[in-house]
């Protein structure tokens, strides 16, 4: 635990699984606009060994009954956020709803973004990078082979992390050493990017939606969402989505993302991810029906890729974990979790 900030230590139930010692650091908001906690979580900051911080939004599961607990035991969930978002984004509703079901909750913010400390570069990483900053903060702070959960490109590193757990094994002079990538239970791609990057999406919508593909552009590439309440809407939410709400979700997404998650040339010139070395390793595929920025093909391919059916939520939007039905999206998960710890399903 000497890699979380220190400031103030206080003391957390024992956890299923999970190291006890956590820090809460009291320092400057660098969000504008900061968000505030629910009741029940905790904002840490875990020390990367470049020594930069990055913000981590924590809720406990609440304690099963007795007989429960001789019998399960819920795998850590770790939340990870695409472009433009930081962990907020899962705290809102996600991690009360599968805390209250039992289900630790950790929602990372990656370099660059929400309250975690920014790299001295162009962009907050790499694939590599990120996958890399994920891999030492379970490595180091928590005890279970956790599920990993990413939207958007997060969904992305997500898919980097699952296909190198093994192939980033070192090998040492007297024995192979443990996995840069520490095993998990199993990951959920939620709105993902799809394995080969955007630039399939981009190019369908070009030929096919040549406004959506206006929309989008403008959208995202040129940021035009930070200024105009009605894209925003359209990018990111659904058609019956309260504008205050859109208003308050926008104030905050434009100031969590203060540099680029990555130069997009680059990562779509490394695509595609490499294949899983272990088949069996549990994947769980999520889209939303009313997605403006994935589509029913990138969802689609991702199924493919990883070999499984895909789940396709009627009456959600791109982001299904705040968007006005976000219940809708986390049902679905919540069984594949509680179906994945029936059967024992930890590598």
């Amino acid at each position: 635990m000497a890699t979380l900030c220190t400031l103030i230590l206080p003391k957390f139930p024992q956890s299923r699984g999970i190291s006890t010692t956590r820090a809460v650091l009291t320092r400057d908001s660098k969000m504008k606009v900061p968000y505030e906690l629910k009741q029940g979580q905790s904002r840490l900051f875990h020390k990367l060994p470049s020594g930069l911080n990055m913000e981590v939004l924590y809720q406990r599961g609440s304690d099963p009954d007795e007989e429960q607990r001789r019998s399960t035991k819920n795998p850590p969930l770790v939340f990870v956020h695409g472009s433009f978002h930081a962990a907020w984004c899962w705290a809102e509703h996600w991690l009360p709803f599968f805390s209250q079901n039992g289900y630790d909750c950790y929602a990372l913010s990656l370099l660059g973004q929400g309250e975690s400390d920014s790299p001295a570069a162009a962009v907050a990483g790499t694939l590599e990078t990120h996958a890399g900053d994920i891999a030492d903060f379970i490595h180091k702070e928590i005890k279970l082979p956790p599920v990993l959960l990413g939207h958007s490109f997060g969904g992305l590193i997500v898919q980097y992390y699952i296909a190198n757990i093994r192939r980033e094994a070192v090998k040492g002079s007297d024995s192979e050493k443990k996995s840069l990538f520490p095993n998990l239970s199993g990951a959920v791609l939620v709105c993902s990017v799809p394995p080969s990057g955007n630039s399939g999406l981009v190019w369908r919508y070009l030929f096919s939606k040549p406004l959506a593909a206006f929309k989008v552009t403008r959208s995202l590439a040129a940021k035009a969402f930070q200024t105009s309440l009605p894209l925003c809407k359209e990018t990111f939410f659904s058609a019956g989505m309260e504008d205050q709400l859109v208003a308050r979700y926008q104030q905050l997404m434009t100031e969590s993302s203060r540099m680029p998650l990555f130069d997009l040339r680059k990562l779509n010139a490394s695509l595609p991810v490499p294949r899983l070395e272990d088949p069996a390793f549990k994947v769980l595929v999520v889209g939303a029906k009313d997605d403006f920025i994935v589509d029913m093909e990138g969802l689609n391919e991702t199924g493919r890729f990883y070999g499984v059916p895909t789940v396709c939520i009627e009456g959600v939007a791109h982001d299904i974990m705040i968007d006005c039905s976000w219940i809708k999206g986390a049902q679905p998960i919540l069984s594949w979790l509680n179906s994945l710890n029936k059967a024992g399903t930890q590598i």
